[in-house]
């Protein structure tokens, strides 16, 4: 199939890129606009030149290492940024709190709920609140389910409640069925918990749910170690690749054009340091539009799968960034809709609404009080307005005049609307406590 027409397939709009047909007309509108880089229209100039940033292997985490391979931090006036690879979700966490003055981090590519559980000192040592800041969205779906081969079977899909009955067999056998997510309260954790409590599973009396770093998901299933896994890519296609297991469900066969990582920043370094935080944005902005261009797909993946950033396979990486899915059973998508968007779709926009959704599934599943306020810590951790600011800037003409995109709907017929949370919250019927 053709770049052309794949692209049209899969949803991209000339309104999307500034009325241009693809990304490569923003990124020439935006150096016309700002010739010699669009930080000399900051007339300050960014108060710092340096910034640490840490990562995941996961394709998520492209915006960050694409800007740092293609010099798009200096040419927005930070020369010195340092993109460095992360164990874990907890070894990020861990750095965050030390920040870059104590060896750690300034910021990273994360899951989005992360930044209002540590703002909030859910997850940190002795409880300790560190304010935190979401300044964009990295990117919309394609995170993954996957299941062990033990289970080909059943041939499992979107619908979870296949694995009901044979995970109720193990528990009675004394062999309790685990699950593997990779941070409590994280994206991946809330995408595993829905699918299961959806088809019946409660995914915490059912199976025994267990936290392990993306990078070590494949490993342990092929030692048995799990039944089923929530991870990002490209540790489900290398499952495949590697005969493990296969592929249950596309998160965006859950939830179409869900929201998935965030570059968050420790809201201290932000607040000393506006105008390098808007340069940060812009070099994330631009590096977003190249990696969503079709035409960029190869040499994304060879970056990323570099020894430096992934260490992996380019044919573990390059496939499912297309949108072609071989989902390890027999079941192939081409041209799938779910693939990765790290711009279209206003992927890079951070909604409010995303965030009070994953806030109310974490209050669903007892990792934040029923009487949390929810709008107010959006309201401290989300800022949107700085995105806005640095897209204006950068030129971008497709900015959401809203900071909802309203009602979202599930697979399973489940409606979120944000102006009604405690509805949503209702109308589940697994979950650990109610509005």
């Amino acid at each position: 199939m053709s770049v052309g027409r794949q692209s049209k397939e899969t949803g991209i709009s000339r309104r999307k890129f500034l009325g241009a047909a693809s990304t490569t007309a923003v990124l020439a509108a935006a150096k016309t606009a700002f010739p010699f880089g669009a930080h000399v229209a900051q007339a300050a100039g960014p108060e710092t030149t340096k910034a640490v940033l840490g990562y995941i292997a996961l394709t998520d985490a492209a915006p960050l290492i694409i800007a740092r391979e293609k010099g798009l931090f200096t040419k927005f006036g930070m020369p010195d940024v340092e993109v460095v690879k992360q164990a874990s979700w907890g070894t990020t966490r861990d750095n965050l709190v030390l920040g870059s003055a104590g060896a750690g981090i300034d910021g990273a590519h994360i899951l989005t709920p992360m930044p209002y559980l540590i703002s909030a000192g859910k997850v940190t040592q002795n409880n300790v609140p560190l304010p935190m800041y979401i300044l964009s969205r990295l990117n919309l779906d394609s995170q993954g389910i996957s299941v062990a081969k033990e289970y080909a079977d059943l041939n499992v899909t979107v619908d979870s409640s296949q694995l009901k009955e044979a995970f109720a067999k193990k528990k009675a056998a004394g062999q309790s069925a685990k699950v593997a997510m990779t941070f409590p309260g994280g994206t991946h954790d809330l995408w595993l918990r829905y699918w299961l409590a959806a088809g019946g599973i409660d995914p915490d009396q059912d199976v025994e749910t267990i936290v392990v770093p993306p990078p070590q998901m494949v490993a342990n299933m092929k030692v048995g170690t799990m039944d089923a896994f929530c991870v990002g890519e490209p540790w489900n296609e290398q499952l495949i690749h590697q005969g493990i297991g296969y592929t249950a469900t596309n998160t965006a066969e859950i939830w179409n054009r869900h929201p998935e990582k965030s570059l968050g920043m420790r809201a201290d370094w932000v607040d000393a340091n506006p105008n390098a935080a808007k340069a940060l944005l812009m070099a994330v902005q631009e590096a977003q539009m190249w990696c969503d261009d079709m035409a960029n797909k190869e040499e994304m993946a060879e970056i990323v799968g570099k020894r430096a950033w992934f260490n992996v396979p380019k044919k573990d990486i390059i496939e499912r960034i297309k949108g072609n899915f071989d989902y390890g059973n027999g079941r192939v998508e081409l041209a799938s809709p779910h693939f990765m968007k790290f711009w279209r779709d206003q992927a890079s926009y951070p909604f409010q609404s995303h965030d009070l959704w994953f806030l109310t599934e974490d209050i669903r599943w007892g990792k934040l009080a029923p009487d949390t306020d929810i709008k107010g810590m959006v309201a401290k951790v989300n800022r949107e307005d700085l995105w806005k600011e640095a897209a204006k800037e950068l030129g971008v003409s497709d900015i959401p005049a809203s900071t909802s995109r309203g009602k979202e709907t599930f697979f399973d017929g489940k409606v979120f609307d944000p102006d009604k949370p405690e509805d949503y919250l209702a109308s589940l019927t697994i979950k650990r406590a109610a509005a």
